[in-house]
């Protein structure tokens, strides 16, 4: 072999000899903040906080707190997945979806309007609550460093809220007549799609414990949709080994939105918060 050939031969096992070092010179915790694929999977103890209006023929209704009037749903568990793919050292696309459902009665102690449909104090009122959020981001990490990372991001935050109201009452008809129908009810859909700029950090504390925060916010006025939502978030893992680890977050949200659509017309305050426990995979 000649001089150059073994040149060429020792400078390349010098390459993968470094690119090995660095590779096993990452600690779990940095593994978070370099591997290609994050996935989160875990539970989600979630409470909600549910006010809303819809709106008559020709009448504007109040807005029906839903806590008051049947109760907080304070210890309502659901599954919650968050995905996110690296795809170049500084940008990364992030993925997160859950669904709640629950249904709450109660007699209440007086009437009740949603929409054209007016439930009767004295008898029993339902409500069943129903949503699901999709939230799909870019983010870019305009600061870098072994143990953290800031980065900015962009996106679309989806809640899809359905409202299915049943109890005793009546129903007010085209030119105002009203029908006493008994058992009544009255569904209402909701979708929201909600622009998200937003900011998130993470942080290598220790090489087995992985800090991290997001705060998103938008304001909007347009499309029939005059309002705005907030969502933050912290988070800590313990990665008991390279590639995967535990982790305990908290996550507050919170969305007030002013409705003029054919489908919805109204109002509605939506929050929801609640402690996570998941479980962590790195690739």
């Amino acid at each position: 072999m000649g001089v150059s050939s073994r040149t060429l031969v020792i400078g390349m096992l010098g390459i993968a000899s470094a690119a090995g070092i660095h590779a096993q010179a990452l600690t779990p915790a940095q593994g978070l903040l370099n591997d290609r694929f994050i996935f989160s999977a875990g539970l989600f103890l979630v409470g909600t906080d549910i006010s809303a209006s819809l709106n008559g023929q020709s009448t504007t209704n109040p807005a029906i707190d839903f806590n008051e009037t049947v109760g907080r749903d304070n210890n309502a568990t659901r599954g919650r997945i968050d995905a996110m793919w690296r795809f170049a050292p500084k940008h990364v696309a992030r993925f997160v979806y859950f669904n709640y459902n629950a249904t709450k009665s109660r007699v209440i102690d007086r009437d009740i309007t949603f929409g054209d449909t007016t439930f009767n104090a004295g008898g029993n009122f339902s409500a069943n609550t129903k949503f699901s959020v999709y939230e799909l981001d870019y983010e870019y990490a305009f600061l870098k460093r072994p143990d953290y990372e800031v980065a900015a991001s962009f996106g679309v935050h989806f809640t899809d809220l359905k409202l299915n109201l049943s109890g005793t009452g009546t129903v007010t008809g085209p030119g105002g007549s009203t029908t006493a129908s008994g058992s009544v009810s009255k569904e209402s859909d909701l979708p929201m799609p909600l622009p998200v700029i937003g900011v998130r950090g993470g942080w290598a504390v220790s090489p087995q414990v992985f800090l991290d925060a997001r705060l998103q916010f938008f304001q909007l006025s347009s499309n029939g949709y005059d309002g705005h939502w907030s969502d933050a978030h912290v988070g800590a893992t313990w990665m008991f080994t390279r590639h995967w680890g535990v982790g305990l977050g908290y996550d507050w949200f919170t969305t007030k939105v002013d409705v003029t659509r054919t489908s919805f017309n109204g109002n509605l305050k939506l929050g929801y918060s609640g402690l996570q426990a998941f479980v962590t995979g790195t690739f």
